[in-house]
């Protein structure tokens, strides 16, 4: 008799680590989304990313020491927890930094106040969105940046839930040392890839009220704090280069269609309202009347580095040369603040009112206004 012969069933093939890595990235996020982070990572290598699910730096940290990396750091780190369920945001991209090779990318997820809009205007018909998207303003905008009363918010939510601008999510990781390569929106929300680029500045003084401090440079480089009422977005100070890089600047000195200007602030800046708390800086003898603008660190390092040296030897001004004459360019800018320190050198008494009046003139007849 013939020996009956079996056939093999079919076996499926054997799931490898990165099967299940997509499986459970697909689980959690579109599958747009996770082609868009292969585009940054090979997960069939993984040993080089670490791929989380969390809203605590403790728990990177633990995953990082369990699993052990190499001394040169890692390559990637992913979280799909959106930033705005993330209570300490810059703890965790500060913690991440530390962790990553220089080079080395973040990858997270965060939805924008704008795309959060859009969300809840389509939840409800109308006019029930609008009422619902107005005490959502005031309950998840407005709420937390108030001083006192923010801490009763972050008790009663955890952090989760709140509110973040795209600027301010480009800000966080700029002040965290990344530099941002790449977006891409997938189902309501913005998927970011930042490179590390240096150490996080650890700016514990960084706040949301309407009444803020600016760190400026100052005279011999001192940096002093100047005060004004807020125009712009969280965090938008380290976003200096970025935006000059992407935007470029309009006559006048300032950055061009500066997309980290609120509504409101582009109000106060027409009518110089966000200026009026500068007066206590003049009070306090931090800056003169008539003088070069105080600058953030990073705007003034988009100066030539000559020019910051010689800068540095004068006290900056409430009503800057470039009210004057009005610049195109930045090299515009350092040309009318270096003819305005020499003839102040020579003769500052003269010098400060002859272009305090022609500052006025410009301000008052020629309606020259701070965009």
């Amino acid at each position: 008799m013939g020996q009956t012969i079996h056939q093999p069933m079919y076996e499926q093939p054997k799931q490898t680590l990165s099967d299940l890595y997509r499986r459970a990235l697909c689980s959690e996020i579109p599958g747009e989304a996770v082609e868009f982070i292969e585009n940054w990572v090979d997960l069939d290598n993984l040993w080089d990313s670490v791929i989380l699910n969390t809203s605590s730096p403790l728990n990177l940290i633990n995953v990082i020491s369990w699993r052990g990396h190499d001394e040169t750091g890692i390559g990637s780190i992913i979280n799909v927890k959106r930033l705005n369920d993330i209570r300490y945001i810059n703890k965790f991209l500060e913690s991440a930094n530390e962790y990553l090779r220089p080079g080395g990318h973040i990858i997270g997820c965060v939805e924008t106040c704008q795309q959060r809009e859009e969300r809840l205007m389509a939840k409800f018909a109308w006019p029930f969105n609008h009422v619902y998207y107005f005490f959502d303003f005031w309950v998840k905008r407005v709420w937390p940046k108030l001083p006192h009363l923010k801490h009763a918010y972050f008790l009663l939510t955890n952090g989760r839930n709140r509110v973040i601008s795209e600027m301010e999510t480009y800000g966080r990781l700029y002040s965290c040392g990344y530099r941002l390569v790449k977006t891409f929106n997938a189902d309501g929300q913005m998927y970011f890839v930042a490179e590390k680029v240096g150490e996080p500045d650890y700016n514990n003084e960084a706040s949301y009220g309407p009444l803020i401090k600016l760190r400026r440079v100052g005279k011999n480089g001192k940096i002093f704090n100047v005060y004004k009422f807020r125009t712009m977005y969280p965090y938008s100070e380290y976003l200096q280069s970025f935006i000059y890089e992407n935007y470029g600047l309009q006559k006048g000195g300032k950055f061009k269609d500066d997309p980290r200007v609120t509504t409101l602030g582009r109000i106060f800046r027409k009518n110089w309202i966000d200026e009026l708390p500068m007066l206590f800086n003049w009070l306090k003898g931090d800056v003169k009347l008539m003088g070069v603008r105080p600058l953030s660190k990073q705007y003034f390092s988009l100066y030539p580095k000559e020019f910051q040296e010689y800068r540095k030897q004068f006290k900056p001004g409430l009503i800057p040369p470039v009210y004057v004459e009005i610049p195109k360019s930045l090299e515009d800018i350092v040309e009318i603040e270096y003819r305005y320190l020499k003839a102040y050198e020579k003769n500052p008494i003269l010098t400060d009112m002859r272009y305090f009046w022609r500052a006025f003139c410009n301000i008052v007849f020629k309606k020259v206004r701070s965009h």
